[in-house]
């Protein structure tokens, strides 16, 4: 049952039993969220120990007011490439990590404050203007662009270049060059394969802490840092302190727009996640609190130092097999990356950089669906295409022009299968009761004199010409019908367009001698009609219950009967 406590939600009916498991869960997450806290703040550009600030206070402002019991929060490689995006262009030449960091706290600071605001409003339905075939090229074009730009880290060198192909370029040119470390390179793919065979083989394991300290050890055995490996370097000892960030206006104009675009993707993100592991648990997601509970969590990650967060769907799987029942696993994952921090801030001091790279890698290889887009490509291609634009976008034009296209691409095909929807001619199918769409049943029986039309879709502005133009077609021909029937039940709206367009096409067809009638149009729109003032031309005399009563009445006032190759018994 869905709990309707303000705070702490998750909590609501603890009982004392699950603390074992929330316990051994949060532990058990914290280990994982460590080294991926670290190596996604590094995707976005800022030092990694912001990862593991981000990770303690987004886990904590989740569990205040996060509806779901198990949802795990934190730095997320869909979003780094998005905040690196959004930062560094004002970073101008300086590239000094403080304002880099005071950056990226007020953009997660105004991602959070567009959250709640949206959530209190009741938008949390906005994640679905990003349909599954723009996600999926998103996602595919964001995974591509991660895995080019951790290449370098990988094999132990850098590449000072922006955009995809800058950086294959940069990257081709640097191996070319022998800028590689083979010692770099070896834990980095050795990294990598681990990760990627343990995931497979033993999911539950968490392949990623494996990793982590098979690579410490393989560092400190070898002495890594000693040969000029990268390695992360002890950790600024301490917790995060409260601060908010301060910077000139036109910089928070900026940093607004990227901000709407991680909302607009962690939403989706969390939505789709929470939905999966709801299910599980016979629970419903809340799209408008979860809109709330994420941007408190983000606020709070802004507040000390974060930056931008979203929902893991891998996190919340390692604590769901671990036993977590309720979010006092992530305040217990919180309060042992607190401890690290605090107690033992040298203790990844080891782990190459390398590794890191092999992290985000792995986690991009996550994000990508080659099945799905092969997929869409066999089932419906025009969806193929729009998953190819979206990933398209990401790569030639960036992330953020990316999230940009894929909305763009979402609302486009809305807006098209609203501008010119789906009409049929309905015919009487013997056998079958009501009738249907001859282009299915080319052989159903007709009336003559009688045309039915079904048009699928909100009668507006956008198609109100499609529907005129339909009807003129239908009356024009010869012999000339006599009455034309608007099959309505998908008509759910009218608008003013659609409505002056009806009252002229009513009187314009009463002149030819064609009657217009409808057939199951709702109350909703039928009343709009009558508010627009249209009962002088369209009286009560034209609307029908059903469609079957509208031919019935004119099977009675014209004495036709069904025709067809397949006659009437």
């Amino acid at each position: 049952m869905k709990s309707t406590r303000l705070l702490l939600p998750s909590l609501a009916n603890y009982e004392s039993k699950w603390l074992s498991r929330d316990v051994l869960a949060g532990i058990v997450l914290s280990a994982l969220l460590v080294p991926q806290g670290m190596a996604y703040a590094e995707l976005a550009g800022l030092p990694a120990v912001t990862g593991l600030y981000t990770s303690i206070l987004c886990l904590i402002g989740y569990a205040l007011v996060g509806p779901s019991r198990i949802l795990v929060l934190g730095p997320d490689s869909s979003l780094g490439p998005m905040i690196a995006a959004t930062v560094l262009p004002l970073m101008v030449a300086d590239g000094d990590p403080t304002k880099a960091v005071v950056m990226a706290s007020m953009l997660a600071i105004l991602t959070g404050v567009i959250m709640i605001v949206s959530g209190l409003g009741g938008m949390g339905f906005i994640a679905d203007l990003l349909s599954r075939p723009t996600i999926l090229g998103y996602m595919n074009g964001l995974a591509l662009t991660i895995l080019v730009g951790q290449l370098p880290k990988l094999l132990g060198f850098s590449v000072d270049a922006e955009g995809f192909f800058p950086e294959v370029v940069g990257f081709v040119q640097g191996v070319v060059q022998g800028e590689a470390m083979p010692a770099a390179a070896a834990v980095g793919v050795f990294s990598l394969l681990l990760i990627l065979i343990l995931t497979r083989v033993m999911p539950r394991l968490p392949a990623v802490l494996v990793a982590a300290i098979a690579a410490i050890m393989l560092s400190v055995g070898f002495d890594l840092a000693g040969r000029g490996v990268p390695v992360v370097g002890a950790l600024v000892q301490g917790l995060p302190h409260f601060s908010v960030p301060l910077m000139e206006l036109q910089d928070i104009g900026v940093l607004f727009v990227g901000a709407v675009g991680i909302s607009l993707v962690a939403l989706a993100d969390t939505i789709g996640t929470a939905t999966v592991f709801a299910e599980r648990q016979s629970e419903r997601v809340d799209g408008n609190r979860e809109m709330i509970g994420i941007g408190v969590a983000n606020v709070a990650a802004g507040l000390f130092q974060g930056f931008p967060v979203s929902t893991s769907g891998s996190r919340t799987a390692v604590a769901e097999r671990a036993g977590a029942r309720t979010q006092v696993t992530g305040l217990i994952g919180a309060g042992m990356i607190a401890l690290m921090l605090v107690a033992f801030p040298d203790l990844l001091a080891d782990l190459p950089q390398a590794t890191l790279g092999a992290i985000v890698i792995a986690a991009s290889l996550s994000l990508a669906d080659i099945g799905g887009m092969r997929r869409l490509y066999r089932q419906r291609r025009t969806d193929f295409i729009i998953g190819t634009a979206a990933f398209l976008g990401v790569v030639l034009l960036g992330v953020l022009p990316g999230i940009v296209v894929a909305v763009a691409l979402s609302v486009a095909m809305v807006f098209k299968r609203i501008w010119r929807p789906y009409r049929a001619t309905l015919g009487q199918v013997p056998g079958l009761p009501g009738l249907h769409d001859m282009t299915n049943y080319p052989d159903a029986q007709t009336l003559d004199g009688c045309v039915v039309l079904r048009f699928d879709a909100p009668l507006i502005f956008a198609n109100a010409g499609a529907l005129r133009d339909d009807v003129h077609e239908i009356a024009d021909r010869n012999p000339q019908p006599l009455w034309i029937v608007i099959a309505a039940e998908p008509i759910t709206d009218v608008d003013t367009t659609a409505c002056d367009m009806l009252e002229d096409l009513t009187v314009e067809l009463d002149e030819q001698g064609v009657r217009l009638v409808f057939a199951e149009l709702k109350t909703s729109p039928r009343q709009k009609l009558e508010q627009y003032g249209l009962e002088h031309v369209l009286d009560s005399s034209r609307f029908y219950p059903t469609i079957r009563a509208a031919t019935d009445d004119f099977r009675s006032t014209t004495g036709q009967e069904w025709t067809g190759q397949h006659q009437r018994d």
